[in-house]
């Protein structure tokens, strides 16, 4: 019980963030010299501070939503599936209807680093693509469900647990609505914690306000992804030509076309799965 309840603060301060700060667009850092042409030191230094939010945000929505929120969401279907599931192992190797501490605290921290980190980063990608405001939230939201949720996790048409667990349209709407406030949550922290977190320099409040770049260590491979990006970035950041036009109207624009594209191409495929797990019974 002490682990539900633990559980359900977490989600319920990650709501009241959304709330608070679902508004709020990522500020664009204090530059310390003339932008119109960057040095390349100075384009890494922004590009770590966008790093620090996509880990700030991605891993904060991770622990507050799809972490703690899943489990919950996990613990309801264990509640309604009746006894003849209570027991059975699920494709974790988690057994129906037990709650151990250790368990939640590894599948929270799974999430947030492996489901919350890549979410992040991609959000802090795309935002400009979004719609302006809390709509841009709720946008991302949706996007993550159609797109990852249906495909990846936590609602796959292959998932032997909607038939242990149930019903099926119960879990839609428990998950559905994590993957969407997961989105939610990782546009309202990004934008709060832009409005606090300078450029990387070696000054205590800076080296404090970057210290969740240390959440990159325990996943090598993910750190070694934002490196080669970095490079990438600093690379690019010298040819003004490309840089010019990946800020035009043109480019948002066609972003968004992009963004739409992709949806709508998902969109069948998600619909159908949610269909599908919708009319399961355990």
């Amino acid at each position: 019980m002490a682990v539900m309840s633990i559980c359900g603060l977490l989600v319920l301060a990650g709501l009241v963030a959304v709330v608070r700060w679902g508004g709020r667009e990522v500020e664009p850092p204090a530059a310390d010299e003339p932008t119109q042409r960057p040095s390349a030191g100075l384009v890494a230094r922004r590009y770590l501070r966008y790093v620090t939010l996509a880990v700030v945000a991605g891993v904060g929505a991770g622990v507050l939503i799809t972490g703690a929120g899943g489990r919950l969401a996990m613990r309801l279907l264990a509640a309604t599936s009746g006894e003849s599931a209570q027991g059975r192992a699920t494709e974790a190797e988690e057994i129906v209807g037990r709650i151990s501490t250790s368990g939640t605290v590894s599948f929270v921290l799974g999430e947030a680093l492996f489901i919350g980190l890549p979410s992040g980063l991609i959000y802090l990608l795309i935002r400009r693509w979004l719609p302006a405001g809390r709509l841009g939230g709720v946008a991302y939201g949706v996007l993550l469900l159609v797109v990852a949720g249906t495909t990846f996790e936590p609602l796959r048409a292959d998932n032997p647990d909607f038939d242990i667990v149930g019903p099926g349209w119960l879990a839609v709407i428990a998950f559905g609505a994590v993957v969407v406030a997961h989105g939610m949550l990782v546009a309202a922290l990004a934008g709060r914690y832009s409005t606090v977190v300078p450029l990387p320099s070696r000054d205590r409040r800076s080296l404090v306000a970057h210290a969740p770049l240390l959440a990159l260590v325990p996943v090598a491979p993910v750190a070694a992804v934002f490196a080669v990006v970095g490079a990438v970035t600093v690379g690019v950041s010298r040819m003004q030509g490309v840089v010019t036009l990946l800020r035009s109207h043109g480019a948002r624009i066609a972003g968004r076309v992009v963004l739409v594209a992709v949806s709508l191409v998902a969109l069948p495929g998600c619909a159908l799965t949610l269909i599908d797990i919708a009319g399961r019974r355990p």
